[in-house]
């Protein structure tokens, strides 16, 4: 049996008995995994703190165990470093930028059912991974922005460039237009090569979806993460003027058309403050979260950080039971 720490504020957190080595570790995991998939039904994340995890080749060894069936990183959105056998850094991004909340490639048809997070520096300051249970966030949230979600779901607009946010051929792995066509063709993405050889994307998804095996509803989206009212407001006023607002990186809407107002991006963020839990890293800790129940982000931080995440456990979307059938975007 594990014994769980349950602080509020905090994720619930379990803590390994003195083990000799990965060996150890690994025997002890196998043991303890029913009963941390059991903990993850039901608080959406659990923490890990005691185990030897001191390099990459660790980490592969906890994932295999806890996630033994992989899921690929699918059209690529921030930068990320890749450590080899399937971990890579959680994000390579500016050390004072903070992350909002997201449930990992919620815009994919399909997407990781469970995240597997693992600290080998922790930062001198700041720099938690925040997470937010998502069934407490659909409560949270106005009964006007649900039910316009359930009704329309959201849209995703995409330009890809290689001088902001990522370019294509990163994104899609490939130097092949026709591979990347055919990709969005079988991914319901409508795309648009622009005049100046860079890639316009649209995709309708649902905003809302069960999770497969407890049946809960859930908010499941980035609506808020990826829309400009989430910009701060110099950088969205710069790049909405350069770029005109059908030309930022990333932008969403509404399924029926209509756009993200400023105070439904509030609304949002303060349902998923509302629901946030965090717990400060220290070295060897791992955190496991079920992606569908719960969202993500990161914390700003200062000093050496490195954080690596492994993603496993594919789900389909339309296993979920989404209040919208995914479909190209307009």
């Amino acid at each position: 049996m594990l014994t769980w720490e349950i602080n509020p504020g905090r994720p619930a957190l379990t803590r390994a008995p003195a083990l000799a080595g990965m060996a150890g570790a690994a025997e002890w995991l196998r043991a303890a995994a029913p009963e941390l998939r059991s903990a993850l039904h039901e608080h959406g994340v659990v923490f890990l703190r005691g185990l030897p995890v001191a390099e990459t080749a660790d980490i592969a060894t906890v994932r295999d165990i806890l996630l033994p069936n992989r899921t690929p990183y699918r059209e690529k959105a921030t930068p990320r470093s890749d450590f080899g056998d399937g971990v890579f850094s959680s994000t390579d991004l500016p050390p004072a930028q903070s992350i909002r909340m997201h449930n990992e490639n919620s815009y994919t048809l399909t997407f990781p059912g469970l995240l597997l997070f693992a600290c080998l520096i922790a930062p001198a300051e700041g720099g938690a991974t925040p997470v937010a249970d998502c069934r407490q966030v659909l409560k949270e949230l106005p009964s006007h922005l649900v039910d316009r979600m359930k009704s329309s779901g959201w849209t995703l607009t995409r330009n890809y460039s290689d001088y902001v946010s990522l370019g294509w051929r990163t994104a899609f792995g490939t130097e092949d237009r026709e591979e990347v066509e055919a990709y969005c063709q079988e991914n319901l993405i409508s795309w648009e090569w622009l005049p100046d050889g860079n890639l316009r994307t649209r995709q309708l998804r649902s905003g809302t979806i069960s999770h497969p095996e407890t049946g809960d509803e859930v908010w499941f989206n980035h609506l808020a993460f990826w829309n400009e009212w989430s910009l701060e407001e110099d950088v969205r006023e710069a790049l909405t003027e350069e770029f005109g607002s059908d030309g930022l990186p990333f932008n969403t809407g509404f399924g029926d058309g209509e756009p993200v107002t400023a105070e439904d991006v509030a609304a949002l963020n303060a349902a998923y403050a509302a629901a946030t839990v965090r717990e400060t890293w220290q070295r060897g800790d791992v955190m496991l979260v079920d992606n569908v129940l719960a969202a993500h982000g990161r914390d700003p931080f200062r000093g050496d950080r490195k954080i690596a995440v492994a993603m496993g456990e594919p789900l389909d979307v339309l296993d979920c039971r989404p209040s919208v059938r995914p479909a190209a975007g307009a």
